[in-house]
């Protein structure tokens, strides 16, 4: 095996309370099979999805986010989506400008009774991130605290 294909990677779902959580409910009860890669946060609409937790995922060290709600037309908050969506076409431009692949950011809109749609974006969205590898820009650099120097100084 080669090293990409022992990759497994963390994606963060965040999703529409009122349509996309519903499809992968329903998906889950339907007993659908789908990668088990995916964290899914259920947010109230993609319209008050705020940019800022998209790029604290990434520093948190996942591998890609996926953004997904109602159909244009059916948000429950009339016209969220729509926002949502001039805010990810920025955003992808943005994280694309400073090195970060696109694949690894996906938008989708899926209605709460398209369980099978969601598991099929499911799998293309692990199979896109899968293929790019673990993420390497944004990632938060965790090590050792450094001295103080004041403390230093003193012994």
């Amino acid at each position: 095996m080669t090293e990409k294909n022992q990759f497994q990677p963390k994606i963060t779902a965040f999703l529409c309370s009122w349509c996309s959580y519903g499809a992968a409910d329903l998906a889950g009860v339907s007993r659908m099979q789908y990668p088990p890669h995916i964290r899914v946060i259920m947010i109230p609409c993609t319209g008050h999805m705020n940019p800022k937790f998209i790029l604290h995922a990434f520093r948190q060290g996942v591998d890609g986010v996926w953004v997904s709600g109602c159909h244009p037309g059916d948000c429950h908050y009339v016209s969220g989506n729509l926002f949502a969506r001039r805010r990810f076409a920025v955003l992808k431009n943005l994280l694309e400008y400073i090195g970060v692949e696109p694949g690894r950011l996906h938008f989708t809109w899926i209605s709460s009774a398209e369980a099978g749609r969601f598991q099929e974006k499911a799998r293309q969205v692990v199979q896109a991130v899968q293929d790019l590898g673990p993420m390497r820009k944004l990632v938060k650099e965790i090590g050792p605290a450094p001295a103080n120097e004041a403390v230093r100084q003193e012994l």
